[in-house]
């Protein structure tokens, strides 16, 4: 057996750097999975094992990074990937199509909006998948509860701005 295999020295080799290597912001960790189901099939062909992690940074074109230099843009996923995209009609809801706009709209029209009420139904009946469609490999739940916040505070109710 080998000196590494006898402390946590593997273990440590094989987890990714916290920071991005672009912009240097702590990256969130994500599932090999995730990272797997979302790559185009180029950006497959390059993967390697590891643990991923998410860049965050809206300004950097990084998506998931692993130790090594090993990276991924956004032109490597197969989805816009909502924190890095500009505000106005981003998807929140990966599994079931939640957006800017079209929160926006329902708070405008009805002065609140229901899709968290929406979302919370699917997820009680078993229908989501976020681990595999969600570029941050968890539920959506929180960012869609925060974007619903904030989208109401900006839309006056009755005028659609």
């Amino acid at each position: 057996m080998s000196s590494c295999c006898q402390s946590n020295a593997c273990e440590t080799a094989s987890r990714p750097p916290e920071a991005c290597p672009s912009s240097g912001s702590k990256g969130a960790p994500v599932e090999l999975e995730t990272v797997k189901a979302l790559l185009t099939e180029a950006a497959l062909a390059r993967l390697e094992p590891a643990s991923y992690r998410l860049c965050l940074d809206s300004a950097c074109d990084v998506v998931y990074f692993a130790g090594a230099g090993r990276t991924f843009a956004r032109a490597d996923v197969r989805v816009p990937v909502w924190q890095k995209e500009p505000a106005g009609a981003r998807t929140i809801c990966y599994c079931f199509g939640e957006n800017e706009a079209d929160i926006r709209t329902e708070i405008a029209r009805g002065g609140g909006s229901h899709a968290v009420a929406r979302v919370t139904d699917h997820i009680r009946a078993g229908r989501c998948a976020c681990e595999v469609r969600n570029p941050k490999g968890t539920c959506c739940l929180g960012d869609l509860a925060a974007a619903v916040t904030r989208m109401a505070a900006a839309v006056e109710p009755g005028t659609g701005v």
